[in-house]
């Protein structure tokens, strides 16, 4: 190993690269996402400083994607069984090609958006002003509440049990939204029974305590009409 030589460490290092592109759908659509903004960054002739900066970016979402592969294949190899902490480091592991594709999202969002011409822009703020943004901005902090809740209370699970529930908030935030777009009393009433079965097959498949669903739809009422009330 020690005399190998270099052109066979670069070949070794193209297959590491060849496989993950066959084996991992998220690194297929990595570079797919690569691709894209490279060539807009052509079509809106950007500079070179965020021409690296999008470089940087890219960069760093692929080599998350690389490193979380070659970790689980790690923990495949060493676990011949289900073990909490081989869970927790591929957990943590995609974790960090989320944060990395999140950064990603933000660098393209500074260096493309100035460029948006007037009408794009004016569809953009039609957008944002239709109920449906709304909503959508809601359910994802609704997300995001119930998410920091069961890290800060201790759960792990976000589909299977504990505090809150987030399939309750989620079908808190629903109704909420269907009754404000909707302003008719019927639709609203439709919608309250929709998210009564969902809290009613929580509890049924148990799943949930009474006091987490409770309080998951109270947490999807409240940010809900907290959000519509802000920008609706």
């Amino acid at each position: 190993m020690r005399g190998r030589p270099l052109v066979k460490s670069f070949n070794y290092s193209i297959d590491g690269i060849i496989y993950v592109l066959r084996s991992q759908r998220n690194m297929r659509i990595h570079v797919a996402a690569a691709a894209l903004v490279l060539s807009l960054g052509l079509i809106f002739n950007i500079g070179r400083i965020e021409y690296l900066t999008l470089f940087f970016a890219i960069a760093l979402v692929i080599i998350a994607e690389l490193f979380n592969t070659a970790i689980e294949a790690t923990i495949d190899l060493t676990t011949g069984s289900f073990d909490p902490l081989a869970q927790v480091a591929k957990d943590v592991s995609a974790a960090g090609v989320l944060v990395a594709a999140l950064n990603s999202l933000v660098v393209a969002y500074f260096v493309f958006y100035k460029r948006l011409n007037p009408v794009t822009l004016s569809a953009l703020q039609k957008v944002r002003e239709q109920p449906l943004h709304v909503t959508m901005v809601a359910l994802l902090l609704v997300t995001i509440v119930v998410l920091a809740a069961k890290a800060a209370i201790g759960g792990r699970d976000f589909l299977r049990g504990g505090w809150p529930s987030g399939h309750s908030a989620l079908a808190g935030a629903l109704f909420t939204a269907i009754a404000v777009i909707s302003g008719n009393a019927l639709v609203a009433t439709l919608g309250l029974i929709m998210a009564v079965l969902v809290l009613h097959s929580r509890v049924e498949a148990g799943i949930h305590t009474y006091l987490e669903i409770v309080s998951g739809i109270a947490i999807g009422i409240l940010v809900t009409i907290i959000v519509f009330q802000l920008f609706f």
